[in-house]
C-alpha cells in the first residue's frame, strides 16, 4: 500500500466518517423493501412519488452518506487542510440528514404534505453544514492536487443539485409542479449523478487506486483535464436541455465518452497493477466500469425513446456504476481507517486490512447485488422478477452491514487494550 503524499496529522477522529459509512447500508435496506412491497407497474415511472421516495432513499441515503463519510476523512487526509469544528459538524449534519431522509422517503411515499416540508429544509441545512466548510477549507490548500480539485468541483455541483432538490422537494410539499419542474429535476439528477458522485469518484481513483492497488498513476492528460471537459460538458448539457433540446443528445455523447475512456482506463490500471490479486473490490471496479459502458451508450440511445428507458438507464448507472464503486469503496476505507487510527495510538499488532472483512461474505454479498441489479433492470420488462431481485439486494445489503461493521468491531475492541508504545510523549513533544 503507496501513503505517500498523506496529511496524516489532520486526520478527523474516526467517528466522523464511520458514523455515515455504518448508516448507508441500513438505508439501502429500507429502499429494498419499498422496492418488494411497491407494484412493479407503479415503479414504471421515474416520476411516481414511490419511484422518487425509493431513489433518493439510495441516492442521499446511500450514496450521499458514503460520498460525505469520505470527503470528510478524505479531504483532510489528501488536501492537508482541517475542516472546521469537523465532529460537531457531522454530528449536526448527520442527525439533520437522517431526519430529512426519513421525512422525505415516508413523505412522498405516503404523501405526507407535512414531511415533505420538514425534509426540504432539513436535507438543504444538513448538507449545506458540511459541504460550505468544505469548499471554504478548499480555497486554503496549498497543494491543489487533481485529486483536491476533482473534490472541489464535485463540491460545487452537489452545492447546485442540492439547491435544486430543495426547490423540487418544496414544490412536491406545495402541490406546485410546473412544466419547469421538470426541467430542474432532470438538471438536478443528471449533475447529481455524474457532477458530484462522478467526478468526486474520477478524483479519488486519482489517488486510491495506485495507493490501495499499487496500479500506476494515471496519466497528466486524465489528471488535469477530463474532470474540466466533463464540467463543461454538464455545463452544456444544461445549457442545451433547456434552450436547445435537439442538441442535448450531443452535450450527452460529449459527457459520456469522457466517462467511458475513464472507466477503460480504470480497468487498464488494474491489469497493469503489480500485484495483480483479486479481491471483491477489484470485481466492483472491474462491473462498475461494464455497467457504466452499457448505462452510457443506453442514457444516449434513450434520448431517441423520449426518455422512456430511463429507469433501467437509471440503474445501470446509478447502482451498477455508482453503487457499486462506494461499496467497493467501503470494502477498503473502512479497514484502512480502523489500522490508520489504531497504528496512530501506538497499537502495532493490528489485524491487517484484508483480515478485517470475511471475504466468502463479501463475495456473497457481490453476487447477490450484481444478481439483485441484473434482476431490477429485466423486471422494466418482466416485473415478476422484481421480488426476488429485491430480495437479493436486501439481502446483499445485510451482508454489506455485517462486512462493515467488523472492523469497527476489532477497533472497539483494541481500543480497550493498553497500546504497544506509549504515543502521548510524542504529542507532548510536539506542543513544546
Amino acid at each position: 500500500m503507496e501513503l505517500t503524499g498523506l496529511s496524516t496529522d489532520q486526520a478527523p477522529p474516526i467517528s466522523a466518517p464511520l458514523r455515515f459509512f455504518l448508516t448507508a447500508p441500513i438505508f439501502a435496506m429500507l429502499a429494498g423493501v419499498l422496492i418488494f412491497t411497491t407494484e412493479a407497474q407503479t415503479l414504471m415511472s421515474r416520476y411516481s412519488y414511490e419511484t422518487i421516495a425509493i431513489t433518493h432513499a439510495l441516492t442521499i441515503g446511500f450514496l450521499g452518506f458514503v460520498m460525505l463519510g469520505a470527503l470528510t476523512q478524505m479531504l483532510p487526509v489528501l488536501a492537508g487542510v482541517k475542516i472546521y469544528k469537523v465532529e460537531s459538524l457531522t454530528i449536526a449534519s448527520y442527525i439533520l440528514l437522517v431526519i430529512g431522509l426519513l421525512s422525505m422517503v415516508f413523505g412522498l411515499y405516503f404523501q405526507k404534505q407535512i414531511l415533505n416540508f420538514i425534509a426540504s429544509g432539513t436535507l438543504t441545512l444538513g448538507f449545506l453544514l458540511l459541504i460550505i466548510p468544505m469548499l471554504f477549507a478548499i480555497k486554503k490548500v496549498v497543494n491543489f492536487t487533481p485529486t483536491v480539485k476533482a473534490m472541489g468541483v464535485s463540491l460545487v455541483f452537489a452545492l447546485l443539485s442540492i439547491l435544486f432538490g430543495a426547490h423540487l422537494l418544496a414544490s412536491h410539499a406545495n402541490s406546485n409542479i410546473t412544466d419547469s419542474h421538470y426541467i430542474f429535476a432532470n438538471i438536478h439528477s443528471v449533475w447529481a449523478i455524474f457532477g458530484f458522485a462522478g467526478l468526486l469518484i474520477i478524483g479519488v481513483a486519482f489517488q486510491v487506486l495506485p495507493m490501495f492497488y499499487v496500479a500506476p498513476r494515471f496519466k497528466q492528460f486524465c489528471k488535469k483535464r477530463v474532470v474540466l471537459l466533463i464540467s463543461i460538458g454538464l455545463i452544456l448539457w444544461a445549457v442545451t436541455s433547456i434552450f436547445f433540446n435537439s442538441y442535448a443528445v450531443v452535450t450527452k455523447i460529449w459527457i459520456g465518452i469522457f466517462f467511458w475512456a475513464f472507466v477503460t482506463t480504470v480497468w487498464i490500471k488494474l491489469n497493469q497493477r503489480r500485484r495483480p490479486i483479486t479481491d471483491v473490490t477489484v470485481l466492483y471496479w472491474r462491473s462498475s466500469s461494464v455497467f457504466l459502458t452499457i448505462g452510457i451508450f443506453a442514457w444516449v440511445f434513450n434520448t431517441f425513446l423520449d426518455d422512456k428507458m430511463i429507469v433501467p438507464v437509471s440503474i445501470l448507472i446509478g447502482g451498477g456504476f455508482l453503487i457499486s464503486i462506494m461499496i467497493g469503496m467501503l470494502y477498503k476505507i473502512i479497514p484502512f481507517l480502523v489500522w490508520f487510527h489504531l497504528n496512530a495510538r501506538g497499537y502495532m499488532n493490528i489485524p491487517t486490512m484484508n483480515e478485517m472483512i470475511d471475504k466468502r461474505v463479501s463475495k456473497i454479498q457481490y453476487i447477490l447485488y450484481v444478481l439483485s441489479l441484473i434482476g431490477f433492470t429485466i423486471s422494466y420488462f418482466y416485473p415478476k422478477f422484481l421480488e426476488l431481485s429485491s430480495l437479493s439486494f436486501i439481502l446483499s445489503m445485510i451482508l454489506l452491514e455485517y462486512n462493515v461493521i467488523n472492523p469497527v468491531l476489532i477497533y472497539s475492541k483494541i481500543i480497550k487494550t493498553k497500546p504497544d508504545f506509549d504515543m502521548s510523549a510524542f504529542g507532548m513533544m510536539q506542543e513544546e
